[in-house]
């Protein structure tokens, strides 16, 4: 089961209004699980440690970002040249400050190390923090503040360090 299928699975889950569902195949499992007075969802994710795909971890419902540790950004290199895009992991919300009254991550012009917080993407209420997978400079923001974002889609171009 992929990603894009676990997203498809959440969205129905939330829509429909059951408590849980557990889904089995072959060495693959997931619960995602919802308390409707709480309005809280829990996602339990696990895979045998061989497989070749990494599952999404553990989410739990906050109301401030979390790390997302399983989140992979995608960065390849831009057609322009040494440029490196840096791709959403998720399908969401995208966002450049922690809150409203606070400073953007990344602004074009700074230089960002391996790890670094870059934007939160809201995913089903859900506040995951993007980190940077490469070091350099970003060169360009391309998402605007507070817009819809699909999974793959370019939201940085950085020139590595």
């Amino acid at each position: 089961m992929d990603i894009k299928e676990i997203q498809n699975l959440v969205k129905f889950v939330a829509k429909s209004g059951v408590n849980e569902v557990s889904i089995e195949q072959g060495d693959f499992k997931i619960t995602i699980k919802t308390e409707a007075e709480k309005h809280e969802q829990q996602y339990i994710v696990q895979q045998p440690q061989q497989a070749a795909i990494q599952a999404p971890p553990v989410l739990n419902q906050v109301a401030t970002p979390v790390v997302d540790q399983g989140a992979q950004t995608t960065a390849e290199a831009d057609d322009n040249g040494n440029l490196i895009t840096i791709k959403s992991p998720m399908i969401g919300t995208f966002y450049r400050k922690p809150s409203p009254d606070k400073d953007a991550f990344v602004n074009i012009g700074d230089n960002i190390s391996v790890g670094d917080v870059i934007c939160v993407v809201e995913a089903m209420k859900l506040f995951n923090e993007i980190e940077a997978e490469i070091s350099g400079k970003i060169v360009k923001v391309l998402v605007d503040d507070n817009s819809p974002i699909e999974y793959d889609q370019p939201l940085f171009l950085v020139e590595p360090a």
